[in-house]
């Protein structure tokens, strides 16, 4: 990550209304209705926290459709944990992500043999 991207997503981790929305998926995926209710936030910021979340990768969404036939979406958390680190005078920030080992072999296996 270059030191831009890095005080970007100090700045968006540090924001107390997204902290709010990652709190609030990091159980179980939930709607921006949901999310603006649970929260206590307008529609609008929750849909910018998403959108800033989503940036860096930290929220995914899924496509759900209701018993009426309607579509809507449900956000979840797309990361483990965060570490922030200082080092030599640099930050340094890893997400860990939790991944599929099925998905995990299949791609090593291809990398295995695409060489």
């Amino acid at each position: 990550m270059d030191e831009r991207s890095i005080e970007d997503i100090l700045d968006t981790i540090g924001d107390k209304h997204a902290r709010r929305v990652l709190a609030a998926i990091s159980q179980d995926p939930k709607s921006a209705k949901e999310l603006a209710e649970e929260c206590d936030l307008s529609l609008p910021t929750v849909y910018r926290r998403i959108e800033m979340l989503d940036e860096y990768d930290l929220v995914k969404d899924r496509t759900l459709v209701a018993d009426d036939g309607n579509h809507y979406k449900v956000y979840e958390s797309n990361f483990e944990s965060t570490v922030i680190s200082l080092q030599d005078d640099e930050y340094q920030v890893r997400i860990y992500r939790e991944e599929n080992l099925p998905d995990r072999f299949s791609q090593l296996w291809n990398e295995l043999h695409a060489e």
